[in-house]
């Protein structure tokens, strides 16, 4: 398994990844050129993980300057188990500590069980104070 950076080459196999992955939730800011844009202001944090030319596996991680946020961590089912999720999550998070980011938030859909499961397993902590407003401007 090989984990390099995210960049455009591979955008096609990571969406195709994203969209057959129940608990992703995908929206217009998923589109190329938006994806392009969010990899070139936060170079160096986001992977893939390859098995030959197969993606195993992606992580698409960026900051504003203050907080970390971690979006789209999901594993191709048949690779699951193997610690690939944990591997690009310590990628990220070395990459935002090498950036002075010392607090990263990521988002998890209610019915997504088993990304729920992961993020309690890795440590993280649920936040049930606050509530996450959207607008599209």
């Amino acid at each position: 398994m090989r984990i390099v950076p995210f960049d455009m080459s591979h955008y096609e196999t990571v969406y195709s990844l994203w969209s057959e992955t129940p608990g992703i939730g995908l929206s217009t800011s998923d589109g190329k050129e938006e994806i392009a844009s969010f990899l070139k202001r936060n170079p160096g944090l986001s992977f893939i993980a390859l098995s030959g030319e197969e993606t195993a596996g992606t992580i698409l991680c960026g900051h504003d300057g203050r907080r970390g946020y971690i979006y789209h961590l999901c594993v191709s089912p048949h690779f699951r188990h193997q610690g690939i999720a944990a591997t690009l999550m310590e990628k990220s998070l070395e990459g935002l500590r090498r950036s002075g980011i010392k607090k990263c938030h990521l988002f998890v859909l209610k019915e997504n069980r088993e990304g729920y499961a992961f993020w309690t397993h890795s440590s993280w902590q649920e936040r049930t104070d606050l509530t996450v407003f959207s607008l599209e401007p």
